[in-house]
């Protein structure tokens, strides 16, 4: 498969690594109640603001499979618009959703559609990407539909959030208020996900 090839030829060149973990100094956490409510007044703050676009770097990997490329991500409401650009051979692929509808394109075979956004990509790729949660996630706020508990240093930032069976840490952020993630990785046994961002904005 086309994107397959890429992805597997990314990872070879070493542009894996560019998302890989840091070695960071710990961290002094928040305790539980102090967590919980910093966490609530982020997330209210951020209720408002429904669209949203980042740019950056993303790795992915899965039962050893993945590959890196550049990212743009823009969000509106439930909707969203995913783009995955490999600089070195100028090859793209893009994954959108619009009312419960989602296409993916960019691969060999012509377009795939559905409306499971992880299953699409899991068919497609085998990578397993919670697009969901992942949009909630990349913000530093829990994702809807299922517990999950969250760990906050002292000014009150998630630096691990667990959710879904996934384990989100969150190495840097910005100096924005709320302030927002620059590093997000995210782990689930094998599958993993590099967030490596350069530049937030606020939708239309």
């Amino acid at each position: 498969m086309k994107l397959r090839f890429l992805l597997l030829t990314l990872a070879a060149t070493g542009l894996l690594g560019a998302c890989a973990r840091a070695p960071v100094r710990p961290t002094p956490v928040a305790d539980a109640a102090r967590s919980e409510a910093a966490q609530a007044a982020r997330e209210a703050a951020l209720a408002s603001a429904r669209s949203w676009q980042f740019t950056g770097r993303i790795a992915v990997s899965t039962d050893g499979r993945g590959g890196s490329g550049r990212i743009e991500w823009s969000q509106d409401g439930d909707d969203f618009d995913v783009r995955l650009s490999a600089p070195v051979t100028r090859q793209s692929w893009r994954l959108h959703q619009a009312q419960g509808k989602v296409r993916l394109e960019g691969l060999e075979g012509g377009v795939r559609e559905g409306t499971d956004a992880e299953a699409l990509l899991l068919e497609a790729t085998g990578w397993r990407l919670p697009v969901a949660d992942m949009a909630a996630w990349v913000r530093g706020v829990r994702g809807a539909g299922s517990p999950a508990t969250v760990e906050a240093d002292m000014q009150g930032r998630p630096i691990r959030l667990l959710q879904s069976g996934w384990q989100v840490d969150y190495p840097a952020w910005d100096a924005a208020t709320p302030p927002l993630p620059m590093r997000v990785h995210a782990t689930q046994g094998e599958a993993k996900v590099r967030l490596a961002i350069e530049a937030w904005s606020a939708g239309p």
